[in-house]
C-alpha cells in the first residue's frame, strides 16, 4: 500500500515524497529548497511555496535550503535579497543552508564546457530574432542553426572568448544541441549563456556572460543534492530539459514536481505588474497594505499564523484554480478573533452630552479584553459626561428597522449604562453637531434591574480621554474579481475606493500603548493594527490600518445588499 493510500489527507506532493522515503530513495533523505529570484518582494503566492517546501522538510525530518536564483543581474538587488530573508523568517521558517546560484557560476561554466566537449552544446552567431524564427511552432519543427555543427575546438575557443569579453552584448550565445524537431519547444536547442555586461549584486563585474534560468536551476538543485525540486505548473513543460541537463552532465538526479500556483480574486500576482503599480505610484510601495506582498500583508496586520493557516487550508493541487480572497480574510479573522485585544474606537465621531451626569465625575469601568480568551483579563475604561458615538449610530428620523439611537429612544452603552436621547443640537447649516442624553444610574454594567430591554448596544469613547488618530480603511485594490481578464491594461480595473482615510477618529486611551505587530479588534468595526510605516506614538502620531472587517461586506455590497 502506498503512503498516499495510507493517509488520504496528504496532498499529491507529500504523497510522492512519502513514497520515495518508504522506498528508501536517496537513503530516505528529504532535501527541498525555496528558490526565489531577488527581483521583487515576495507575495502571498510565494508564501504558499514557502509553506510547502519548508513544511515538507519539517514533516519528513529533512532540510530546506533558501537559494537565490540570481542569474539576471539587471533586475536583481540586495534590497530584494534582504526583504526575502526577512519575510521567510517572519513567516516562521529557518533555512538549513543559504545559497545563491551565483555561488555556482564557476561550476556552471565548467558544466557548459563539458557539454561542448561532448558535442552537446555550440556557440551560435544567429541573432535573437533569427533564433526565435528558426525555433518553429507547436505544429512545425524548428530549423537547425547554420552554426550547429561547428567543431568542438572552435566552440570551446569561442565560449572562452565570450567569457573573456571579446564580443559585444547579444552578438553570440551558447546553445544546447538537443532536438529541433521535438514536440516540446523547450528542447529545441535552448540558450544556455548570453553575453550581458551588467553589474551583479554579488559578483560585481567578474562575469559578462550569465546562465539562463533553465540552465542554472536544475544544476543548482543537483549541486545541493535537492531530492525534491517543487515548483509551479508553468515549469511542467521544462521538466524534460531539467532532466536532460542532469543526465547529460552526470549530476545528482533531483526530482522536479509541479503544483498549481496560487491565484486570488481581486488580485494580480505577477511581480512585473506589482512593480508597475509601485513605479507608477498607484500604491505607496511594495509594503502598501493593499498589495498582496508579504510585506504589505504584514503592514496591514496579517499574522504569520494566519498566512500559514490559509496556505494549509487551500491545500496543494495539480489543477489551476482561483481562490476567493475571502478565504484569506477569513484565515485572519479566525486567528485574530482568538488573540486580538478588544478596544473601542469611534471612526466618525458625534458628540454626546449626558445632561444628568455629575459635573467633573469620571468612572473607570471594567471591560473584557477578549471574550474568547478568559486569561486576557480586563482593563479599565474611563466614562465621563461627554462621549463620542459613531455618527451612523444615530438617526433623527429612523427607518422601521433602525434600532440604534434616535430621539426619545434608549440604548445600551457597552460596559456602561443605558442612555436616552433627549435632544439634538444643530449648526447654522442644519447639521447635527451634538446630542443631548440622560443616563440611568441603575443600569451600570449594561443591565436594567427592572428587566427592561433595549435592542442596541453601542460602543463609545469618553471625550475628555479620547485619543485622536488617523485610521486607514482598506478594500480590494481592484474592483473586479479577475483584474487581468477582458482588458489589455489591468490598471483600468483599479478600485477607486480601495483606501479611505479617516483623520479624526477617537480611540479609547489605552490604545496609546498599542504596539506594532499586535492586532486589535475595534468593537463593531473590525481588526486594526498600528501602522508600521507612518505611525509614531512617541510623537503622538497614531495611524491605524484596518486589517480586515468583522465579516465579508464586499460580496454584499457587490450584490446591492450593503
Amino acid at each position: 500500500m502506498s503512503s498516499s493510500d495510507a493517509d488520504p489527507r496528504r496532498d499529491f506532493v507529500r504523497a510522492i515524497v512519502a513514497d520515495d522515503v518508504s522506498a528508501g530513495k536517496h537513503g530516505g533523505r528529504v532535501q527541498t529548497r525555496f528558490p526565489p529570484e531577488p527581483n521583487g518582494y515576495l507575495h502571498v503566492g510565494h508564501a504558499k511555496s514557502i509553506c510547502l517546501n519548508f513544511g515538507i522538510a519539517q514533516e519528513f525530518g529533512g532540510q530546506c535550503n533558501l537559494r537565490f536564483d540570481d542569474t539576471n543581474p539587471e533586475k536583481e538587488s540586495e534590497e530584494y535579497v534582504r526583504s526575502i530573508l526577512e519575510d521567510v523568517r517572519w513567516l516562521g521558517f529557518q533555512w538549513s543552508g543559504l545559497f545563491y546560484a551565483s555561488d555556482y557560476f564557476e561550476r556552471l561554466y565548467g558544466f557548459a564546457v563539458k557539454l561542448i566537449e561532448d558535442g552537446k552544446a555550440f556557440v551560435d552567431e544567429c541573432s535573437a530574432d533569427e533564433i526565435r524564427r528558426m525555433r518553429g511552432t507547436l505544429t512545425q519543427p524548428g530549423q537547425g542553426s547554420p552554426w550547429r555543427d561547428r567543431p568542438v575546438a572552435e566552440n570551446l575557443d569561442l565560449f572562452r572568448r565570450m567569457r573573456a569579453g571579446e564580443f559585444p552584448d547579444g552578438s553570440i550565445v551558447l546553445r544546447a544541441k538537443i532536438d529541433m524537431a521535438s514536440p516540446n519547444l523547450n528542447l529545441r536547442d535552448p540558450v544556455l549563456y548570453r553575453i550581458r555586461r551588467a553589474h551583479h549584486h554579488r559578483t560585481g563585474d567578474a562575469w559578462c556572460i550569465y546562465p539562463t534560468y533553465d540552465y542554472a536551476h536544475g544544476q543548482s538543485d543537483a549541486i545541493e543534492e535537492v531530492t525534491h525540486s517543487i515548483c509551479t505548473l508553468e515549469f511542467e513543460n521544462h521538466r524534460p530539459l531539467y532532466e536532460w541537463f542532469l543526465r547529460e552532465i552526470g549530476l545528482f538526479p533531483s526530482r522536479q514536481i509541479e503544483f498549481a500556483r496560487l491565484n486570488l480574486t481581486y488580485t494580480v500576482m505577477s511581480k512585473r505588474k506589482l512593480l508597475q503599480l509601485v513605479q507608477s505610484r498607484v500604491v505607496s510601495g511594495w509594503d502598501d497594505p493593499r498589495m498582496p506582498t508579504i510585506r504589505g500583508l504584514r503592514r496591514r496586520g496579517y499574522t504569520p499564523e494566519a498566512l500559514r493557516a490559509f496556505c494549509a487550508e487551500i491545500g496543494v493541487s495539480k489543477f489551476e484554480s482561483v481562490i476567493d480572497h475571502v478565504r484569506l480574510e477569513n484565515a485572519l479573522r479566525e486567528d485574530l478573533n482568538k488573540r486580538a485585544p478588544r478596544r473601542m474606537a469611534v471612526l466618525r465621531p458625534l458628540k454626546v452630552v449626558i445632561e444628568n451626569w455629575p459635573a467633573g465625575h469620571v468612572e473607570w469601568l471594567d471591560a473584557v479584553n477578549n471574550p474568547e480568551d478568559p486569561s486576557a483579563g480586563t482593563r479599565k475604561v474611563p466614562f465621563a459626561g461627554e462621549l463620542y458615538l459613531e455618527r451612523d449610530d444615530f438617526q433623527e428620523d429612523p427607518p422601521k428597522k433602525f434600532f440604534r439611537l434616535a430621539p426619545g429612544r434608549e440604548v445600551r452603552l457597552r460596559w456602561a449604562y443605558f442612555i436616552t436621547c433627549t435632544g439634538v443640537v444643530k449648526n447654522a447649516e442644519g447639521q447635527i453637531d451634538e446630542l443631548r442624553c440622560t443616563y440611568d444610574p441603575a443600569t451600570k454594567g449594561g443591565d436594567s434591574p427592572d428587566g427592561r430591554k433595549v435592542k442596541a448596544t453601542l460602543h463609545w469613547v469618553s471625550a475628555p480621554h479620547a485619543l485622536t488618530a488617523e485610521v486607514r480603511l482598506y478594500d480590494h485594490l481592484f474592483g473586479v474579481e479577475f483584474p487581468e481578464q477582458g482588458t489589455d491594461d489591468f490598471t483600468t480595473n483599479l478600485n477607486p475606493s480601495s483606501l479611505e482615510i479617516v483623520r479624526d477618529a477617537k480611540l479609547e486611551p489605552s490604545l496609546a500603548e498599542a504596539e506594532i505587530g499586535v492586532g486589535y479588534q475595534f468593537e463593531r468595526q473590525g481588526y486594526f493594527c498600528l501602522d508600521s510605516g507612518d505611525a509614531d506614538p512617541r510623537a503622538k502620531r497614531f495611524v491605524f490600518n484596518r486589517s480586515v472587517s468583522l465579516k465579508d461586506s464586499w460580496a454584499k455590497a457587490q450584490k446591492g445588499e450593503g
